[in-house]
C-alpha cells in the first residue's frame, strides 16, 4: 500500500487486494456528510410530499403514523434545520480544502464539461465510437452537485417565506406566499425525481458504486469514469507539495474569517427558525369553564336582559352591517395592504372581485360566493358566528346591496 496527497481533496491510496488495485475516492468526513445530508433530504421529501398531496391514501397513512399534521410539520422543520447545518459545515470544509490545503477547484464547471456533455450525447446516439475521457468529477457529477446547490437555495428561500409568512408579507405582496408554496413543492418533486432517475441509475444500476460506503473505487471503475485522474496518479502528477509554514499561515487567516462567517450564518439559521410563529397553526379545542356563578339569585322584579335583535334581511346593507363585520373579523389578513390569498375585504368593490380562489361575493348566489364557502366550512382564523353567517347569506341572497 502507498499513499500520496493529491490535488483533488483526497489521499491517493494504491491498495492491492486479490490482485486488484483500489484508490481512495472519499475520506470518512465526506461520507459522513453525505449520509447526514441524504438522511435529512429523505425526511424532508417524505414529510413535504405528504403535505403537498394530502388527499392521497399513502399520505394520510404517513401523517397518521407520524402523529398528525402538526408532528409532520415539526419533523419537516427539524430536518430542514439539520440540512442548514450541513450546508454551513460544507461551506467551511470546502474553503478549508481549497485555501488552506491548496486543492483544485475540481467541481467548478469548465468548457471541457460542455465538450464532454456533447461527447456523451454523440456516443449515446452512436455518432462516436468511444465515450469522452474525464477527470476527478464527470460533467454529470458536476451537474448534479450544482443542481443540489441551486435546489437548496430555492428551498431555503421559499421555505423561509412559508415558515415566516407575516414578516414576508410586510416586505412583499401577499401573492408571494402561494407562489413560494408552489415553487417549494415543485422543486421538491424535481429533486426527488432527479435522485430516483439520475442518481440511483448512475450509482446502483449502471454499476454499483461502493465509494460512498467504503471510500474506495477499483481501477476498472477509475478507468471507465475517471481515466484522466487515473493517468495523473500513475504519472505522479496528482501529488501536491505544500510548505508547512505556508499551510500554517493560511490556517491563521482562514479560521478567524470562517468563525465570523459561521457566526453570521448561525445567527441567520436562528433567525430563520425562530423569528415568528407560523400563521398556519391548529387552534386548540375550546373548553367549557364557569366564568361567574352568583352567590344568590337577583330578586325580581329586575327585568331579564333581552338579546339585541339582528337586523332583518331588508335592513342589511354593506354600509350598515357587512363592512363593520368584515372590519372586525377579517381586516387583519384581508386588507388593501396585505391581501392574503389575493382577497381584500376593505371595500365593496374589492370584496365582490374576490381573490385567487374566485369571486368573494356573487350577488343573489350565496353558494357561489367564496366567503360563504370558506366560512361554512368552519375553522377559519376569522370565523364568524352562525347568526352572522346567516345574516351575510341573507344579504347576498337579497342581491348584496351596498347602501
Amino acid at each position: 500500500m502507498s499513499d500520496t496527497q493529491n490535488q483533488n481533496n483526497q489521499v491517493v491510496t494504491s491498495e492491492t487486494e486479490n490482485n486488484e488495485t483500489r484508490f481512495l475516492r472519499f475520506k470518512l468526513s465526506y461520507r459522513i456528510e453525505h449520509w447526514i445530508f441524504i438522511t435529512s433530504f429523505s425526511i424532508l421529501a417524505v414529510t413535504g410530499l405528504v403535505q403537498k398531496f394530502s388527499g392521497a391514501g399513502i399520505s394520510e397513512f404517513i401523517v397518521q403514523a407520524l402523529g398528525g399534521i402538526e408532528n409532520t410539520r415539526l419533523v419537516h422543520h427539524y430536518a430542514a434545520t439539520i440540512t442548514m447545518f450541513v450546508a454551513l459545515y460544507h461551506v467551511g470544509a470546502l474553503f478549508y480544502r481549497l485555501y488552506v490545503l491548496g486543492y483544485r477547484w475540481s467541481m467548478l464547471p469548465w468548457i471541457d464539461d460542455v465538450k464532454a456533455a456533447i461527447g456523451w450525447l454523440r456516443y449515446n446516439f452512436g455518432l462516436r465510437k468511444s465515450p469522452p475521457q474525464e477527470g476527478r468529477y464527470t460533467f454529470g457529477e458536476k451537474f448534479e452537485y450544482w443542481a443540489v446547490v441551486w435546489g437548496t437555495m430555492v428551498m431555503a428561500i421559499t421555505g423561509y417565506m412559508m415558515w415566516n409568512p407575516i414578516s414576508t408579507t410586510r416586505m412583499l405582496p401577499g401573492e408571494f406566499i402561494p407562489a413560494a408554496k408552489a415553487a417549494h413543492g415543485w422543486e421538491a418533486i424535481l429533486a426527488v425525481l432527479a435522485i430516483i432517475i439520475w442518481h440511483f441509475y448512475n450509482v446502483f444500476i449502471r454499476f454499483f458504486n461502493k465509494s460512498m460506503y467504503i471510500g474506495y473505487i477499483d481501477e476498472e471503475e477509475m478507468l471507465e469514469d475517471h481515466p484522466l485522474e487515473l493517468a495523473d496518479i500513475k504519472a505522479g502528477l496528482a501529488s501536491i507539495q505544500l510548505d508547512p509554514k505556508e499551510k500554517a499561515r493560511r490556517k491563521r487567516i482562514f479560521w478567524p474569517v470562517y468563525i465570523v462567517i459561521a457566526a453570521i450564518m448561525l445567527a441567520g439559521i436562528y433567525f430563520f427558525i425562530s423569528y415568528e410563529e407560523t400563521a398556519i397553526a391548529t387552534v386548540p379545542p375550546a373548553e367549557d369553564v364557569e366564568v361567574f356563578v352568583p352567590l344568590t339569585p337577583t330578586p325580581l322584579p329586575t327585568p331579564l336582559p333581552t338579546p339585541t335583535p339582528l337586523p332583518t334581511a331588508e335592513d342589511i346593507t354593506w354600509e350598515s352591517s357587512i363592512a363593520p363585520l368584515f372590519e372586525q373579523k377579517c381586516a387583519t389578513c384581508h386588507n388593501s395592504d396585505n391581501g392574503m390569498g389575493g382577497l381584500d375585504l376593505s371595500s365593496y368593490e374589492s370584496a365582490l372581485a374576490g381573490g385567487n380562489s374566485g369571486p368573494g361575493i356573487v350577488p343573489g348566489d350565496p353558494e357561489a360566493s367564496q366567503i360563504i364557502i370558506v366560512q361554512a366550512a368552519g375553522g377559519h382564523p376569522g370565523q364568524v358566528t352562525d347568526d352572522e353567517l346567516e345574516a351575510i347569506t341573507c344579504w347576498i341572497a337579497e342581491g348584496a346591496p351596498e347602501q
